[in-house]
């Protein structure tokens, strides 16, 4: 079942039209949240950089649009999934039909799909460069529009190279993220994260990773700049997003990495999904 404006509907039922915004010109973002039965893991954060991003985008925002609103037609959509222990969901927000590059409205419509989650972290995980297109540095980059070309060609990359995922660059050279999340490197007691300036997403795992990191007297974080040879020279490389939570890297190019430091922060997420409220 899909929820569209909160009204449950059957996926066959669902008609969108040919003058759909999100299909036609990528005017629309999304959120991709993991949930329990009862709990929409996160789902404060996710709210904030949904209304921060519905906002930088000129959406205009529903009344009705409180955090325990979507909370509920969230959960009210995952009621109609089968038993599992944990669920994606996917929020997906977009401007009402009309006009070319310039809307007719601001108001937006939205969609909830959801379904069961068996995702397991791979023990073996590798990753290369994508060089064909660049990822660009700016503050539209780092929210999550409907518009993942970049990405998909990225993916289409890895597959046919035989890799996991693909580290995707800026005009810089710089290191942004991969292809469907956000990158760490530990270098010694340092872990390194491209800065959001560089264009990455802002993603809400990695707040909570560098927010764990940051309790550690061991470890320093530092968002900055990181190029692509700085990887190679790291002891360990790792990635994550709301899905996933963790995956350790374990090889890039012809370097192999050790995985000690990404599985403890990877216990210390799985604490902080089970105890958020």
């Amino acid at each position: 079942m899909l929820n569209y404006n909160g009204e449950l509907l059957d996926e066959k039922n669902l008609l969108l039209s040919a003058n759909n915004r999100a299909f036609k010109y990528g005017d629309g973002l999304f959120e991709t949240i993991k949930a329990t039965k009862t709990k929409v893991i996160f789902w404060e954060d996710h709210y904030f950089r949904l209304m921060a991003s519905m906002r930088m985008l000129r959406m205009k925002i529903p009344m009705s649009f409180t955090l325990e609103y979507l909370e509920q037609e969230i959960l009210k959509s995952i009621e109609t999934q089968k038993e599992a222990n944990h669920y994606r969901v996917r929020l997906t927000i977009y401007r009402k039909d009309g006009g070319f590059y310039t809307p007719e409205t601001n108001e937006i419509d939205f969609l909830i799909e959801t379904s069961p989650l068996n995702h397991q972290t791979k023990s073996e995980y590798s990753v290369d460069v994508y060089k064909d297109f660049y990822n660009y540095s700016g503050l539209l980059s780092t929210v999550k529009t409907t518009n993942r070309m970049l990405n998909t060609l990225a993916s289409i990359y890895a597959k046919e190279n035989e890799l996991d995922n693909c580290v995707l660059i800026n005009e810089n050279k710089g290191v942004v993220e991969v292809a469907n999340g956000n990158i760490f490197i530990v270098i010694d007691k340092t872990v390194k994260t491209p800065a959001l300036t560089e264009g990455c997403i802002k993603g809400i795992v990695r707040k909570k990773v560098i927010e764990i990191i940051q309790k550690n007297p061991d470890y320093t974080i530092e968002e900055t700049t990181i190029s692509p040879f700085e990887i190679q020279k790291a002891d360990e490389v790792f990635i994550t997003n709301a899905i996933i939570g963790i995956q350790p890297v374990t090889q890039f190019k012809k370097k192999t990495f050790e995985t000690v430091f990404s599985e403890k922060i990877a216990q210390s997420l799985r604490f902080l999904e089970i105890t958020a409220v």
